[in-house]
């Protein structure tokens, strides 16, 4: 199986001047784990994950003042569309991330996470027996 079969095609793209809190409550809205950051100024593409959010908050460090640009990774490791699965997990295990920006024609066409790799991957979910009574 490839990860253009596994990934998320919802890709939410903010800018490095979103406030934490912004970039949550648009996460959230849209039931995913990481959004895009796209600064044409400085790094390009890079990730900020529902992780970097908690850690901050962890910190102690205000959501509405602190910003995406100050906590996206910018050394950001891409996968492609015809990566399979076993590829992205790998390049997953290496880094110690759970999410890849999916690349193709130089654009983010969307986002793979373990969730989604593992989704694939496990059987489908049985329905539990019902009890004689």
């Amino acid at each position: 199986m490839l990860v253009r079969d596994a990934m998320s095609t919802v890709v939410l793209t903010i800018g490095p001047a979103h406030t934490l809190r912004q970039a949550a409550r648009l996460m959230a809205a849209r039931r995913i784990g990481a959004a895009v950051v796209l600064d044409t100024d400085a790094n390009g593409l890079g990730i900020l994950t529902e992780r970097d959010i908690l850690n901050s908050v962890g910190l102690g460090q205000d959501p509405d003042h602190e910003t995406a640009g100050t906590h996206t990774t910018t050394d950001v490791v891409f996968a492609a569309p015809s990566w399979t699965l076993e590829e992205a997990a790998e390049a997953m295990a290496h880094g110690g991330f759970r999410h890849l920006i999916v690349l193709e024609n130089g654009g983010p066409v969307g986002v793979v996470s373990v969730r989604d790799i593992i989704g694939c991957w496990a059987p489908a979910r049985r329905r539990p027996a019902t009890l004689a009574g």
